[in-house]
C-alpha cells in the first residue's frame, strides 16, 4: 500500500504535471471506485488544476472553480502517468484500469488496482473534508507543528501496542504497516510494546525514529517518477517484506508474525532482546 512517502512523491510529481492544465475529460472504467455522486465526474471538465495536495494517504488534485478529485489508493491501487493517453474510449472489463482523466494537452493518468480486493476510492468533491476519511485524519506527523511534545500528548491517551497506534490514521496520518515496522526498528522497540509502558526517553526515541524515517524516504522518493516509485520503497525498506534475511544492522534473521489479512516484520536481536515473537493467533504477545 503506498504510505506518506510514496504519496508525497506522487503529490510531487503530479503538481509539476497537472498544475496549469485543463481536465478535459474524466471517464470511469470501473463505476465501484466512485465513492460520490454529486458532484458527478463530469464537473471536472473544462476546469484547470490549481494544486495537488496530500491529506495523510489520500491525494488531492483542486480545480479553479470546480471540485477536487480526492483519491485513496488504497492497498492494490496506484496511478500511472501517460505523456500521451491512447486514442479512444476504453471500455469496461477485466483488467486493472479503474478511471481515466485526460488533459488538454493529450497527456493525463490512468488510476490502476490490482488484485481481487477492490478498494481503490475515488471522490468528487467541493471540500476535501467531505471525505469522511480525510475528515477523521490525525496529525501529519512531518508537519511543522508535529514536535515531540504533541507526539508524547498523542501516546499518553492510548492504552494498546505501539505498532497499532502508529498505523491508526485518526491518530497520526498517513503511515502504514511497512513503515511501523519501519520506524520500530529504528527505534529497537517491539511492535507488540504497549504505548502506557513507554517512557519519555522510549517516547523521543520513537519521535526521532519515526520523523527520521520518513523523511528520509520522503527524500529518497522525490523526483522519482511514478513507475519507479514502488521499487524505490522496497528498495529502501530494511525489514519489512524482508522474512529470512540479515538485518541490516545486526545481521540476525528478519522474522515475521502472520495475521489474517497482513504481516509484520522485525529483528529480534535489535528490536526483542533476542527472543522471537510469538504468532498473535496462537500466544500471548511478547510484550
Amino acid at each position: 500500500m503506498p504510505e506518506l512517502p510514496e504519496v508525497e512523491a506522487l503529490r510531487d510529481f503530479l503538481t509539476d504535471n497537472l498544475v496549469g492544465h485543463e481536465i478535459v475529460r474524466v471517464l470511469p472504467v470501473a463505476v465501484s471506485v466512485l465513492k460520490t455522486y454529486d458532484p458527478p465526474v463530469t464537473a471536472l471538465e473544462g476546469h484547470e488544476v490549481t494544486a495537488v495536495r496530500r491529506h495523510g494517504k489520500f491525494l488531492d488534485v483542486g480545480t479553479a472553480g470546480g471540485p477536487h478529485l480526492v483519491t485513496h489508493l488504497a492497498r492494490g491501487g496506484w496511478l500511472q502517468w501517460k505523456d500521451r493517453l491512447p486514442d479512444g474510449v476504453p471500455r469496461p472489463g477485466k483488467g486493472p484500469l479503474a478511471l481515466r482523466v485526460a488533459l488538454e494537452n493529450g497527456a493525463g493518468f490512468d488510476l490502476t488496482e490490482a488484485g481481487t480486493q477492490k478498494r481503490l476510492a475515488v471522490h468528487v468533491v467541493r471540500d476535501p473534508r467531505e471525505v469522511p476519511g480525510v475528515a477523521r485524519l490525525g496529525p501529519d506527523p512531518l508537519a511543522d507543528d508535529f514536535d515531540e511534545e504533541r507526539f508524547a500528548g498523542l501516546l499518553a491517551g492510548e492504552r494498546r501496542q505501539i505498532k497499532g497506534a502508529l498505523r491508526d490514521q485518526g491518530l497520526i496520518a498517513g503511515v502504514g504497516n511497512a513503515y511501523s515496522d519501519e520506524i520500530l526498528h529504528a527505534a529497537r522497540m517491539s511492535p507488540f510494546k504497549l504505548t502506557a509502558s513507554l517512557t519519555p526517553e522510549e517516547v523521543a526515541g520513537l519521535y526521532a525514529a519515526l520523523r527520521g524515517t520518513l523523511t528520509e524516504a520522503v527524500e529518497r522518493s522525490r523526483g522519482v517518477a511514478a513507475g519507479r516509485l514502488k521499487a524505490e520503497k522496497r528498495s529502501g525498506l530494511r525489514v519489512h517484506g524482508r522474512t529470512g534475511e540479515p538485518c541490516p544492522v545486526c545481521g540476525d534473521t528478519v522474522r515475521e508474525v502472520s495475521f489474517s489479512d497482513s504481516s509484520l516484520q522485525y529483528c529480534p536481536t535489535c528490536q526483542t532482546g533476542g527472543r522471537p515473537l510469538a504468532d498473535r493467533r496462537l500466544s500471548r504477545l511478547l510484550k
